[in-house]
């Protein structure tokens, strides 16, 4: 008989692999644009304190916020119980997964034209100007080889691939939301493209364009990313937490480090309540809104 916990492993495990092929589906057309002299090789560049600093699903959530999509007051309850769980070790695996299949669902009822033109706004207002300098060089380095670059990141594929088309990548994987006919569902396909999911869109992608994945790079600072990083031939450790940073030393990566010390020193202490806030966080602004949408918010 299989036990819940292993069901519930299967169930991740499809919905990760639905992500992955999710994204590298919807990054079909814009890796078709550029194939380069090179089309076998290509780097794959995590986002959030890799080639920017903080997070992007965070600005943008932000950004809508000011533009009055949800209000703040549970999203920030909800991103202190998930900083609380994750730190103390404790979270609950129900409630990590009911947020993670709510992420997103701020947007239902929106349009993906309303969601791009809000979200180039927004990377003007609050993203532009944190983007790492070096990360930046490092994915211009592989241009000039004639190598195509894509971001992969669990913010949404539209904002993803602003952040790209701004950088003058290639393209970009991320998180799919359903939409029907141009207006957003409130639900994923599959789940955020997130650690597994990561390294199945890579699988995916590389697939479809043929990619030689032992001649490609992946630059990431989460160890949530080793799954994605250990599929390439050259994997590099970019502004690493600490798991990342051991990792990479003890397997000869390449390590690139352009925070300041301090910066440095907090990253690992921050960084593992970071991503689990921002998810419940945005879970908790689809509640909310429907709350008021409907008449019935608490005071």
């Amino acid at each position: 008989m299989v036990s819940p916990r292993s069901r519930r492993r299967r169930n991740l495990r499809a919905r990760s692999i639905l992500a992955g092929e999710a994204a590298a589906a919807s990054a079909e057309v814009e890796a078709a644009l550029d194939t380069g002299p090179d089309p076998r090789v290509g780097a794959f560049f995590d986002v959030d304190n890799t080639i920017m600093q903080g997070a992007s699903i965070f600005y943008l959530m932000r950004g809508l916020y000011r533009r009055e999509f949800f209000r703040t007051r549970d999203i920030a309850r909800a991103a202190w119980q998930q900083a609380y769980f994750r730190l103390a070790g404790t979270e609950d695996p129900e409630h990590i997964e009911q947020a993670r299949s709510s992420a997103l669902a701020f947007i239902a009822g929106h349009s993906v034209d309303e969601l791009e033109a809000l979200g180039e706004e927004i990377f003007d207002e609050a993203m532009a100007h944190r983007i790492w300098p070096g990360t930046k060089a490092l994915a211009q380095q592989h241009l000039d080889r004639g190598q195509r670059v894509w971001l992969v990141t669990a913010a949404p594929v539209e904002i993803a691939g602003i952040i790209a088309s701004r950088l003058g990548l290639t393209g970009a994987l991320g998180t799919v939301a359903e939409h029907r006919d141009g207006i957003y569902t409130g639900r994923l396909i599959g789940e955020m493209l997130h650690g597994p999911a990561k390294a199945e869109a890579l699988l995916a992608l590389a697939q479809r364009e043929q990619l030689d994945l032992d001649r490609c790079s992946a630059y990431s600072d989460s160890s949530n990313d080793l799954p994605m990083l250990s599929l390439v031939g050259d994997p590099c450790a970019v502004n690493p937490d600490r798991k990342l940073r051991e990792h990479a030393r003890t397997h000869g990566w390449r390590i690139r480090d352009y925070r300041t010390g301090r910066r440095a020193a907090k990253a690992g202490l921050v960084a593992a309540a970071t991503a689990g806030s921002i998810t419940a966080g945005i879970a908790a602004g689809l509640r909310i809104r429907r709350r008021h949408a409907g008449g019935r918010v608490r005071s």
